[in-house]
């Protein structure tokens, strides 16, 4: 009896070096399978991380559909490649490089962006929008339903809806931050925005207190001079409403957004302080020259008294010729260099 129960005992731990020996077997053939460095059990926890890390991010193809001026469309959720047709200011605002950059051979492009970006001419073929391959793509007023599905054939295509187009600039920031999926850049620059416009708003009150100021632009080509209104939303948000500066009675009883001044009623305007740009061109382009010094040595234009005082202040047309948010702030530069000096 005692050797049949050393015999058993025998055969079990015989059984048993067995199993554990083709044990240990599969597990080897099962890491030379999967794990080809000499660690295996680092391995497999690198390999368990990088699963854990990789299933909290999120999908980078998912989509979300937003109501744009067409109606629904579905867009990236975190958009890699994003044009900005003429919108390109508010990308940069948050630290976003467009894929394209806005062009018209008559106007230029927002030189004032100093983008790298290849140009896209709006009034020619989408070749170069094909070839910048954007993921999403967001356009102003000027994609009408032509343009529009022209665009959408290309990328998802955003246009934004007239209430957004047509109110201020920080609206729209938020508008395109959202569509990014990059909503909290657009709450830190507004931040640092609101505190420059309130600081400027401050000095100029103190400096220039209920003295008027007015923008007019100068038509090349046309020989003729702009009055911008009160209500222009290039000038007119940020000048009269955001930094509360006091406009002259023709500026402020305008209904029209710009409108034509003729020489004959310049005199009339009555501003203490003119702000003046081109409508294309610099001011030392040679072909301005001549309007330029047409208006210059015009007798009404001497005798204006903003003129005779020395407070006519010449800017760069890209960036008061619209109302974007960085372009806001290069205008607080000419308005602390012009008015505060």
């Amino acid at each position: 009896m005692e050797r049949l129960v050393r015999s058993r005992k025998t055969i079990l731990k015989g059984m048993t070096t067995l199993l554990i020996a083709m044990t240990a077997l599969v597990g080897c053939g099962n890491a030379e399978e999967e794990q080809p460095a000499a660690e295996p059990t680092n391995q497999v926890d690198t390999v368990s991380t990088e699963t854990d890390s990789k299933s909290e991010q999120p999908d980078t193809n998912e989509t979300r559909i937003v109501t744009d001026h067409f109606g629904e469309v579905e867009i990236p959720v975190k958009p890699k490649r994003v044009a900005a047709i003429y919108l390109e200011d508010y990308l940069v605002a948050l630290g976003v490089e467009p894929v394209v950059q806005w062009y018209h051979p008559a106007w230029g492009k927002q030189d004032y962006l100093n983008l790298s970006a290849p140009q896209f001419d709006i009034t020619g073929d989408i070749e170069a929008l094909l070839a910048a391959e954007p993921d999403l793509i967001i356009s102003d007023g000027f994609a009408d339903a032509t343009v529009y599905e022209k665009y959408s054939k290309v990328a998802p295509t955003y246009r934004l809806t007239d209430d957004i187009q047509n109110g201020s600039s920080t609206e729209i920031l938020r508008k395109i931050a959202d569509l990014i999926g990059e909503p909290e850049k657009a709450e830190q620059f507004l931040k640092d925005y609101d505190a420059k416009i309130a600081d400027m708003k401050t000095k100029l009150q103190a400096k220039i207190g209920n003295e008027t100021v007015a923008v007019l632009r100068l038509n090349i080509g046309e020989n003729d001079i702009n009055l911008l209104g009160i209500k222009n939303r290039f000038v007119g948000s940020i000048l009269y409403q955001e930094l509360g500066l006091s406009a002259p009675p023709l500026v402020a009883n305008m209904e029209k957004f710009i409108d034509s001044l003729s020489m004959e009623v310049l005199p009339e305007l009555g501003a203490d302080h003119i702000i003046i740009l081109t409508s294309n061109g610099t001011w030392s382009s040679a072909e301005n020259k001549e309007a330029i010094d047409s208006l210059m040595n015009n007798p009404i234009w001497k005798n204006v008294p903003a003129v005779k005082n020395g407070h006519v202040y010449q800017v760069d047309r890209t960036y008061w010729q619209t109302g974007a948010i960085s372009a806001n702030l290069l205008k607080l530069k000419d308005l602390e260099k012009y008015l505060l000096q």
